[in-house]
């Protein structure tokens, strides 16, 4: 557990790690290698349905400057170049890519005993200005996510969200969509040895009067072995079983039905990482 509130991405993560991360219905597989210099080349590719994705990243660390570069198969390159520790809990992230000359973007973290705040802008004559943060401690914490976009004048995106965690639990609190979208989500650590722990999500849509509801649920089989389930008040329900069959190599098969359809074929997906 940090000593400070974290960033506003932080707010509800260890939720919706839970009910959302590794489910997939796709083939992915990743390979990294790296040469004797230490830069790291992970080559990976995405199977969805008929169509077929791909992707080197390049990574190249020299003290506390981070710098990827990532080509797909269109030809698009998407550079990041990281700045840690700069001065004390800053971070500077400068990302673009090319051919899109407009998605330049500059963004700087900073982190505190009793704050966390993200600022980005878009390097482009007419920006959009991005700025969260987070007062707090890491017991409780507030904090809020706009987005303003200078071209047209007007906010974009307005966000809140509140966050208690205590020794195994943590609860928070997000109202999204400037006012429409309310969250709330619980994660709960039921057995520290197993890495046993119950999750679910509560999402009310002002406009449509509907609501969203997922529970979830992991467990570790063993050291190296767990295990994932997810179900949602729209009937699907979801599946994994991930292992690490050596340090930093997963391999997971996942899997989802449709309960409210039952006569439709159950969809898998399969990935597939190696690290040397």
């Amino acid at each position: 557990m940090g000593k400070g509130p974290g960033l506003y991405s932080d707010i509800g993560k260890r939720a919706r790690d839970l009910l959302y991360r590794d489910y997939q219905t796709d083939h992915k597989f990743a390979i990294t290698t790296y040469s004797p210099t230490g830069v790291a080349i992970t080559s990976s590719g995405l199977k969805k349905g008929d169509l077929f994705l791909a992707d080197v990243n390049t990574q190249l660390k020299n003290k506390n400057v981070t710098t990827d570069i990532k080509v797909d198969t269109n030809s698009n390159l998407l550079a990041t170049v990281t700045v840690d520790e700069a001065a004390p809990g800053l971070k500077t992230i400068l990302s673009f890519r090319i051919p899109d000359h407009s998605s330049a973007k500059l963004e700087v973290q900073y982190l505190h005993d009793y704050a966390g705040i993200s600022t980005s802008l878009g390097l482009t004559a007419n920006p959009i200005v991005n700025f969260s943060g987070v007062v707090g401690t890491n017991l409780l914490s507030l904090g809020t996510d706009v987005s303003f976009d200078t071209k047209v004048g007007a906010i974009t995106k307005c966000n809140a969200g509140l966050s208690f965690t205590n020794t195994d639990l943590i609860a928070s609190l997000n109202l999204n969509d400037k006012g429409d979208s309310l969250s709330a989500s619980y994660y709960h650590i039921v057995s520290p040895l197993t890495m046993t722990a119950v999750g679910a999500e509560v999402t009310h849509s002002f406009s449509t009067n509907e609501n969203t509801i997922s529970v979830g649920t992991q467990h570790q089989l063993d050291p190296l072995t767990t295990v994932k389930a997810r179900v949602n008040n729209l009937g699907k329900a979801n599946a994994l079983i991930q292992h690490e069959w050596r340090p930093k190599s997963l391999f997971t098969i996942s899997g989802e039905v449709d309960t409210k359809a039952v006569d439709k074929s159950a969809k898998f997906g399969l990935a597939l990482a190696l690290k040397p």
